[in-house]
């Protein structure tokens, strides 16, 4: 059976398990029977290894009374060497144990990974809508580690607690009074325990959020670092990241002295149980109701039982962690999709107009059109609305994390509030998204088509795209569809030239991640080119141009409506080199269509284009001399 990597079909395939995400507890359940048979497969085998360890003690005493004290050689090699024996056999199902029980850890940490990642892929934008960066990538990553850190030490505890119960019950039936020390001594450790978890757990859930927000500053400053250094913001920006870290370190360092104080009544309390253990059994033994051999094994299960006592408080610390990991999970994995699959969907005949009643857009099959306004933000929502994307200017739910200050039941009260918020948006989002949409293509509204499909046969390549680490070849074809002339053809389209240059090896060139490598340009033209070659029925493009230079921009602009003929194409910007080869513009006023023609046709008969295009950039003689040779 391959259970690694591991296999997690949710959120992406119908009818595959989902996590239950009723509560951070029934969270961590789920997590445990997805480990299936593994988790009682590591169960079986530390119960395995915990036998040669109560088979120790018990060993040595018996060879003491029934062959050292008696004197007899004999009996005391065999027992020797049976103690070897065992010691072998222990080393074997250690060996083993760690190795399965290493698999469940990887297995739960690569399975969050994999739970967010399909998360991320059902959700799309509007993850980014509810939850910040750092949360999601937290989850994915540190909360995983203790969900697979719970998962070893939850099976530790569960055979060590059987192996307890066994060794007091033959302390018992030899003596009551040491029987009853060691039933006595765990429950006594839980009891003056438990009260250090709480402002542990508090304090622990106080560190994640803020490492969260420090991983969100992080991911913000990486992304936008060439514009920070730009502006000089470098200083203010990393003084930030520097006073999150130590607010970090300093929620770190307070969690840290509740889990030192823990530790230390764990400690305590084990050192306190072996010294009364063995006072008791050198009185008994005084008294003539133990044998020397009964002492020294007594004083071996004393010692034995250190260490399920300690494995009780480790679990009760991994516990208290996993449980604000499993809250964070839960707050991320329970979000639902605001789409619905319709009754009875509709057909996308992308060969047919697309009206948006909204903006009083009319966009005719298979040519270039081109949309212009004055407020980037008009035309951006457009191209959502094209795409069928929620609004972007709608609140978002940032994070689940009351406020520090608030304890016990205010906190509890301000965590419904949160989860009320967070039900009230995804409610507002399913409305919205199931309404009519406004946009239809061919008469058939863009709600009455399934999402996949409007999906792949309307692509829209916003000003934010991302580039992952990886082979150019990769980045341009993810999906290993096209032969090298398409490949080559996008590239020449989206004159990439100098991006090929650039990387050694050219196709097989590696990228770096989000393509550091790269100019901004270059990582712009990069896009355009892999949203070229996915070769879509209807390609909308918004301001795919804006971080090239003007000769650059000249040759896309000449290229890129030979490449697109026949197929619908929406490009979204005001660079009048683009303007110049566009069939059709459409000028957008305060969110609503109110011209549209040629470019030279605008630029004569409309003062607000002529305003909006001039704004946009002059291409100067040069160029355009430049974009007429191309056009040619």
């Amino acid at each position: 059976m391959r259970d690694f990597p591991p296999q997690i079909r949710a959120y992406t395939d119908r009818g595959a398990e989902t996590p239950d995400t009723r509560s951070p507890r029934a969270f961590l359940w789920w997590m445990v029977r997805q480990n299936g048979g593994l988790f009682w497969a590591g169960l079986l085998v530390a119960l395995i290894w915990m036998v040669p360890q109560m088979l120790g003690p018990w060993m040595v005493g018996r060879a003491i009374d029934t062959g050292i004290v008696a004197g007899d050689p004999a009996t005391t090699m065999r027992w020797v060497l049976a103690l070897g024996a065992v010691a072998v056999f222990g080393a074997v199902s250690g060996i083993l144990f760690h190795t399965v029980i290493v698999r469940e850890w990887l297995i739960a940490l690569y399975g969050t990974t994999m739970l967010v990642t399909r998360k991320a892929l059902q959700l799309g934008h509007v993850l980014t809508r509810r939850t910040p960066t750092g949360e999601v990538l937290s989850v994915s990553g540190s909360d995983g580690d203790q969900f697979g850190a719970l998962m070893e030490v939850g099976t530790r505890a569960i055979s060590q607690l059987l192996a307890y119960l066994v060794v007091a019950g033959i302390v018992l039936s030899t003596s009551a009074r040491m029987g009853v020390l060691v039933l006595v001594s765990a429950p006594l450790l839980v009891v003056l325990g438990t009260p250090l978890l709480r402002p542990m757990q508090r304090w622990q859930g106080v560190e994640r959020a803020r490492n969260s927000e420090l991983t969100s500053m992080a991911t913000d400053i990486v992304g936008g670092l060439r514009i920070l250094r730009g502006i000089g913001g470098e200083e203010t920006f990393g003084g930030n990241y520097a006073g999150q870290s130590q607010r970090v370190r300093q929620s770190g360092v307070a969690a840290g002295r509740w889990l030192a104080a823990v530790e230390s009544v764990g400690v305590l309390l084990s050192g306190a149980f072996v010294v009364a253990l063995m006072w008791l059994g050198t009185r008994e033994v005084a008294e003539g109701q133990l044998t020397v051999g009964q002492l020294v094994s007594f004083l071996g299960y004393g010692l034995f039982l250190i260490q399920p006592m300690r494995t009780f408080v480790e679990f009760a610390q991994k516990w208290t962690r996993s449980v604000v990991s499993a809250r964070k999970a839960v707050a991320v994995l329970s979000q639902r999709p605001p789409w619905v699959h319709p009754d009875e969907p509709a057909a996308l005949d992308t060969s047919a107009e697309i009206v948006d009643a909204e903006f009083g857009v009319t966009i005719r099959p298979g040519i270039l059109t081109m949309v212009v306004s004055a407020v980037p933000d008009d035309s951006a929502a457009l191209a959502d609305r094209l795409g069928r994307y929620l609004p972007s200017d709608e609140g978002a739910i940032v994070s689940d994390e009351i406020p520090e200050g608030l304890k016990g039941r205010a906190a509890r009260r301000e965590r419904s509030a949160r989860a009320r918020s967070r039900e009230e948006q995804a409610r507002r989002d399913e409305e919205r998204a199931r309404q009519p949409w406004g946009v239809t293509v061919g008469g058939v509204d863009l709600s009455s088509v399934e999402l996949d499909e409007v999906r792949r046969r309307i692509l829209v390549s916003d000003t934010s795209p991302q580039v992952f680490a990886g082979t150019l070849r990769s980045a341009v074809d993810p999906l290993g569809r096209l032969t090298r002339e398409q490949a080559e053809l996008a590239l020449h389209t989206a004159a990439a030239d100098d991006v090929f240059d650039a990387l050694p090896g050219g196709w097989q060139g590696e990228l770096d991640e989000r393509g550091r490598g790269l100019s901004g340009g270059q990582r712009q033209r990069l896009v355009l080119m892999r949203a070229l070659a996915a070769d879509p029925d209807v390609l909308v493009l918004v301001e795919p141009t804006s971080a090239v230079d003007a000769h650059t921009e000249a040759r896309i602009a000449a290229r890129l409506g030979g490449h697109r003929a026949g197929r619908t194409t929406v490009v979204m910007t005001a660079s009048p080199l683009l303007l110049h080869h566009a069939d059709e513009i459409i000028l957008l006023e305060g969110g609503v269509a109110t011209a549209h023609g040629r470019h030279a046709d605008l630029l004569a008969d409309s003062a607000a284009y002529r305003s909006v295009v001039v704004r946009g950039g002059d291409a100067g003689p040069s160029v355009l001399s430049h974009l007429a040779e191309e056009s040619r």
